[in-house]
C-alpha cells in the first residue's frame, strides 16, 4: 500500500473521531448554555446568539463526519478475517450506523429545539 494511501487512511480516521467528538462538545455546549440563559436573563440574548453559533457548528461537524465516514468505505474493503467474519463484521457496522444516525438526528434536533426555542 503506498505511503500516501496510509496517511489519507490515519489522517481521515482522525478526522472522524474528532468531528464526532467535537458534535458532541458543541451539544453539550448547546445544552450548558441553554441552563445558563434560563437562570441568567440579563445575558439570555448573548448565550442564545452564542448557542446558535454552536449549533451551526455541530452541524458543520456531522457534515464532515459523513464525508470521512463515506472515505471510510472506500479504505476498510479488504476481506483479513475470512467471509464469515466479514459477514459479522458488516452486520455490526449496519447496526452500529443505524444507532449513530438515531443518536445524531436527535441530537441534532435537541440541539436545534435549544438554540432557537421553538
Amino acid at each position: 500500500m503506498p505511503i500516501l494511501k496510509k496517511i489519507f487512511i490515519v489522517l481521515n480516521g482522525f478526522v472522524h473521531d474528532f468531528s464526532a467528538g467535537f458534535w458532541l462538545a458543541s451539544v453539550t455546549c448547546i445544552k450548558i448554555l441553554h441552563s445558563f440563559q434560563l437562570s441568567l436573563p440579563s445575558v439570555a440574548q448573548l448565550l442564545g446568539t452564542i448557542e446558535r453559533v454552536f449549533f451551526w457548528n455541530s452541524l458543520a461537524a456531522a457534515a464532515v463526519i459523513m464525508i470521512t465516514g463515506a472515505g471510510r468505505v472506500f479504505t476498510y474493503v479488504d476481506n483479513a478475517f475470512g467471509d464469515q467474519t466479514e459477514r459479522a463484521r458488516r452486520i455490526m457496522l449496519i447496526i452500529k450506523h443505524v444507532i449513530l444516525l438515531l443518536i445524531f438526528g436527535s441530537g441534532g434536533w435537541y440541539g436545534y429545539l435549544l438554540a432557537f426555542h421553538t
